[in-house]
C-alpha cells in the first residue's frame, strides 16, 4: 500500500466522523494482539471515556506496573511506554482506580532478531467524537529458518554402505497461529523433501534414481530451507556440508564381554576404525560413565580389555563407533557382566579363634576373613598344613568353606591354614595355628578394658610382650559367632562401633614374622551402661496416708546400671516426687490424703539417659487400716469370750438341770436316833453284801412282822438278821433308783399321828431300831433321851434313775 493510499484513506476516515453526531462513550486499549521483537519498546494507548472518575493504573500478567511508565496525554487517553520488552508473551491491562474497573487489554507476543512483519499505526483525532481510532497497515517480512543441521545415516536393519536416509533440522520463530510449509531444496532447486514442523527426512529407498547416491560422492554439497505461509515466503541462508562427515554409521553388533579376574574383555564387530567403549557400575546409574577410545587394527573383529574393575560387581558396557571423518554412531544396546574376585583388588583380612582340646585331642578352629565382597560368587578351600620341628609333614588336609567363615579340626601340634579359590586355586592369605602349651611363643599380661564416656566405644590396653612382636591382633565378639578383629602395633587399641549396652569377649594375641602367639582374655566388658527398657510397678499395700510402692525390673541384661529412682505420685492436679537409691526396689509413700485418686510412676535414672514407666493408679483407704484391724481383734476376742462363757453357764445349767431331784411322793418316814446313839459301835450298820443301802419302810416292816433288828460287828449281827433274810427276799439298790441316808438327825422331818403327811407311809410308828441294852450302852446312854427322827428313802422313781 502507498503513501498516497494511507492518506486517502484517512480523509475517508475524518469525514465520516465528521458526520457522526453526539458523543460516543467508549473504554478500550490499543493497539490489539501485538507481535513485536525482542527488546524492543511497545506503546499502548487506553481510552477512559467510559470512566471519568479514578486514576488510571496499568498490570503486567495481573502485576501492577509502575506509575511512571505511564503518561496522561488528555483526560480520556493515557500511554504506556514499555522499554526493551523481553517477555515472550504477556497480557498487559488498562484498570480505572473506581471501582477497581477493568478498561481494556492486550496481548504481546515476541519473536527473536526478526520481525516477521511491521504494523503501522496512525492514529487520527477525530473533533467532532473525542475519540481516537487507529489505522493499522501490515507490511509483511519473513524470518530466515537459521542452524540448520543434516545427516546422512542408514537403515538399523540394513547393513552399512551408501546412506539411505538424509535427516535435516532447524530453527525458525513464527507465529503458531499460521501454517508454514518448509521444503528442502538443493543448489540446483530440486526439491529433497518437504514437511509442516523444522525437521525432514528423505529416504532413498523410495526412488529409483535417487539424489542422495550423488550427495554421498559429492563435496561439498549445498542446500537451503524454504517457509512458506499465505502471506509470505522465505529461503534460508546456504547450507554446505561434506557428506562424508555428517554420515552415521548403525552402533555396533554382536557385542560380547568376558570377565576375568583381573579385567573385562569386550568384543564386537565394527564397520568403521574409530570406537568409544562405556562402562558403569549397575548400582550406580545415575554416576557418569567412563568412556575409553580404542582403535583397533582389525577391521573385521573388535578387542577391548577394561582393566580399572572392582571385584564381584556388576557393569554395563556399551559400544559405539564411527567413520573415519563421520559422526558417532549410537551406543549399542547395554550388557551387563560380572566381574570375578581378584586378590590385588581387595584388601584382605585373615584371623582364626582356637578352641580348647577336646576328649578326642583334637582343636576346633573357627577361620573367618575380610575384605572380600559378600556379592562374590566363587567357592573357598582351606588348606591345613602341619608341622614338626617346624617342618612341614608333607600330609595336606582341604576343607570346604562357606562365603566369610570355615571351621576346621586340628591336632596339638603347630598349623598353618592357607584360604584359596576353589576353581582357580588362587592363594588369598594364611594364618597360623600355635601347638599346645607352646612356651616360646610371646604373649602379653594385665589386659584392661576401659569404658570411653562416648557411647559404643571401649578402650583396651596390655602390657608389652618380653619376647620380640611385630605387632598385636585384637579380636572381640557380642555372641561368640561373629568376630570383629584389627591389627596395631601399639599396645592400645579403641574399639568403635559397639552394640549399646552389650557385653563383649575381648582378646588379645600377639605377632612375629606372621606366627601368632599366646592369647590372653579380658573379662566381659559391657560397651555402655543404661536404665532398663521395662520397670513393671505395683501398688502391694495402700493404707490411709501411705502407700508402698514396689518396681520390678523384667530385663536381664547384665549392662544395666540405674544411679537413682524417682518415683512420680500426683493427685487432684498436684504432683510429688521421692527419690531412692538405685539399688532400692520399692518405698513408702507418706503424708497421703485419705480416700484419694493416685497416678505413680517410676523413673530409672543411670548413664546420662532415663526411662520412665507407665501410669498405675490406686486409691488411698478412707480410715486406717491398722484402726480397723485392732477393732476386729478385740471384737473376736470380745465374741469368743462372750461364747465361752455362755458354754460355761449353759454346760452348768445342763448339769443342774440334770442332777436328781427327790420326790416326796416316793418317801417313808422312820425313826432315826439321835447323834449320841449314833456314836454306839455297830449301831445300825447293815452288812455290805446283802442289806447295804436296804430301804425298809414302815408297810414293809409291818408286812414281815419282824422288827428291824440293829446290825453289830461281830457274829451277833450276822446272825440277828437272818430272821429278815429268811422271811423276804432283801431289795438292793439295783432294784430301786437310789437310797440316800441321813445322817443329821435335825435335818428330819417329825410330824404328828394326827396330822397329814404328803409323805408315803409317814404314820407315826415305834422306832425301827431296838433299844440297846444297859450293859451295852452304859451310863452315859441312860442319861440321853430319845427323840423321834424320820428319815426319807426311797424318794426317787426307778424309771428317772435307772
Amino acid at each position: 500500500m502507498s503513501l498516497f493510499s494511507i492518506f486517502v484513506v484517512a480523509a475517508l476516515f475524518l469525514s465520516l466522523c465528521d458526520s457522526f453526531k453526539g458523543p460516543h462513550v467508549i473504554c478500550d486499549v490499543s493497539p490489539k494482539d501485538l507481535y513485536v521483537e525482542q527488546n524492543s519498546s511497545v506503546e499502548i494507548v487506553c481510552q477512559t471515556s467510559c470512566s471519568n472518575n479514578g486514576k488510571v493504573f496499568w498490570t503486567l500478567n495481573g502485576i501492577h506496573i509502575s506509575e511512571s511508565l505511564s503518561k496522561t496525554i488528555n483526560a480520556t487517553h493515557t500511554v504506556l511506554s514499555l522499554r526493551n520488552f523481553t517477555q515472550s508473551s504477556a497480557a498487559v491491562q488498562c484498570h480505572s482506580s473506581y471501582g477497581n474497573q477493568l478498561l481494556g487489554g492486550v496481548t504481546i507476543r515476541t519473536y527473536c532478531k526478526k520481525k516477521i512483519f511491521y504494523i503501522l499505526s496512525i492514529s487520527i483525532a477525530c473533533h467532532s467524537c473525542h475519540d481516537i481510532t487507529v489505522f493499522t497497515c501490515f507490511f509483511f517480512f519473513a524470518a530466515k529458518p537459521k542452524n540448520i543441521t543434516c545427516v546422512l545415516h542408514y537403515d538399523v536393519n540394513k547393513p552399512n554402505g551408501v546412506p539411505k536416509l538424509f535427516t535435516c533440522s532447524w530453527e525458525h520463530h513464527v507465529d503458531s497461529s499460521q501454517t508454514t510449509n518448509y521444503t528442502i531444496l538443493n543448489n540446483s532447486s530440486v526439491e529433497i523433501c518437504k514437511s509442516q514442523g523444522v525437521n525432514c527426512t528423505h529416504n532413498s529407498t523410495r526412488l529409483a534414481d535417487d539424489i542422495l547416491d550423488y550427495m554421498y560422492f559429492l563435496n561439498p554439497y549445498t542446500i537451503k530451507v524454504r517457509a512458506k505461509t499465505q502471506y509470505w515466503e522465505t529461503d534460508s541462508d546456504p547450507y554446505v556440508f561434506d557428506p562424508r562427515s555428517i554420515t552415521k554409521i548403525n552402533p555396533p553388533k554382536n557385542l560380547k564381554i568376558t570377565p576375568s579376574s583381573e579385567n573385562l574383555s569386550v568384543k564386537w564387530d565394527p564397520d568403521e576404525p574409530r570406537c568409544q567403549v562405556k562402562y558403569y557400575k549397575t548400582s550406580e546409574p545415575d554416576k557418569a560413565p567412563e568412556v575409553l577410545w580404542t582403535n583397533p587394527s582389525d577391521f573385521s573383529i573388535s578387542v577391548f580389555t577394561i582393566e580399572e574393575v572392582e571385584s564381584c560387581i556388576n557393569y554395563n558396557v556399551s559400544v559405539r563407533c564411527a567413520s573415519e571423518r563421520g559422526l558417532w554412531s549410537e551406543w549399542s544396546p547395554e550388557k551387563t557382566a560380572f566381574t570375578k574376585l581378584s586378590r590385588s583388588r581387595i584388601r584382605m583380612g585373615l584371623w582364626r579363634k582356637v578352641a580348647e582340646p577336646g576328649k578326642n585331642g583334637k582343636r576346633k578352629v573357627h577361620l573367618m576373613w575380610k575384605g572380600i565382597p559378600s556379592t562374590c560368587r566363587e567357592a573357598f578351600l582351606v588348606k591345613q598344613v602341619a608341622y614338626n620341628d617346624n617342618t612341614t609333614t608333607g600330609n595336606y588336609t582341604y576343607t570346604s568353606c562357606g562365603n566369610s567363615s570355615c571351621d576346621v579340626d586340628v591336632d596339638h601340634r603347630s598349623h598353618r591354614l592357607y584360604l584359596t579359590v576353589s576353581d582357580s586355586g588362587a592363594l588369598l592369605d594364611s594364618v597360623y595355628v600355635p601347638a599346645v602349651g607352646d612356651a616360646s611363643l610371646p604373649e602379653v599380661w594385665s589386659i584392661k578394658t576401659t569404658k570411653s564416656r562416648m557411647r559404643g566405644i571401649i578402650q583396651v590396653s596390655w602390657n608389652v610382650s618380653e619376647k620380640p612382636v611385630s605387632s598385636y591382633i585384637i579380636d572381640w565378639t557380642h555372641d561368640g559367632r561373629r568376630y570383629f578383629w584389627k591389627e596395631t602395633t601399639f599396645t592400645n587399641a579403641t574399639l568403635f562401633g559397639l552394640l549399646h549396652r552389650t557385653p563383649y569377649n575381648i582378646t588379645v594375641t600377639p605377632l612375629f614374622n606372621n606366627i601368632s602367639g599366646n592369647s590372653i582374655h579380658a573379662e566381659p566388658f559391657c560397651s555402655s551402661m543404661g536404665v532398663p527398657e521395662d520397670i513393671d510397678v505395683t501398688v502391694e499395700e495402700v493404707d490411709d496416708k501411705s502407700a508402698f510402692v514396689k518396681w520390678d525390673i523384667k530385663s536381664q541384661n547384665p549392662c544395666n546400671d540405674v544411679d537413682t529412682y524417682t518415683i512420680f505420685y500426683e493427685a487432684q492436679g498436684l504432683q510429688h516426687n521421692v527419690s531412692v537409691s538405685g539399688s532400692e526396689d520399692g518405698v513408702w509413700l507418706k503424708d497421703l490424703k485419705p480416700n484419694t485418686h493416685y497416678n505413680v510412676r517410676v523413673q530409672a535414672t543411670g548413664d546420662n539417659e532415663t526411662n520412665m514407666s507407665s501410669k498405675v493408679h490406686f486409691i488411698t483407704n478412707k480410715y486406717d487400716p491398722r484402726l480397723i484391724k485392732a477393732l476386729s481383734i478385740c471384737g473376736g476376742i470380745l465374741v469368743v469370750l462372750v461364747l465361752s462363757i455362755g458354754l460355761t453357764c449353759a454346760v452348768q445349767w445342763k448339769k443342774f438341770n440334770d442332777k436328781p431331784v427327790p420326790n416326796p411322793r416316793l418317801s417313808s418316814v422312820a425313826k432315826w436316833l439321835t447323834q449320841s446313839h449314833a456314836k454306839v459301835e455297830g449301831f445300825f450298820q447293815p452288812t455290805t453284801d446283802q442289806i447295804e443301802n436296804q430301804v425298809v419302810t414302815g408297810k414293809t416292816q409291818r408286812n414281815r412282822g419282824a422288827p428291824l433288828t440293829p446290825v453289830r460287828n461281830g457274829n451277833d449281827c450276822d446272825t440277828s438278821f437272818s430272821s429278815l433274810q429268811e422271811n423276804e427276799p432283801e431289795e438292793r439298790f439295783s432294784e430301786t433308783s437310789e437310797t440316800q441316808l441321813l445322817s443329821s438327825p435335825e435335818g428330819s422331818m417329825v410330824f404328828s399321828s394326827s396330822q397329814s403327811s404328803p409323805y408315803r407311809s409317814q404314820d407315826t410308828a415305834e422306832p425301827l431300831l431296838e433299844k440297846p441294852s444297859k450293859s451295852d450302852l452304859g451310863k452315859k446312854q441312860e442319861k440321853t433321851p430319845m427323840k423321834s427322827l424320820y428319815i426319807s428313802l426311797n424318794m426317787f422313781e426307778q424309771s428317772d434313775v435307772r
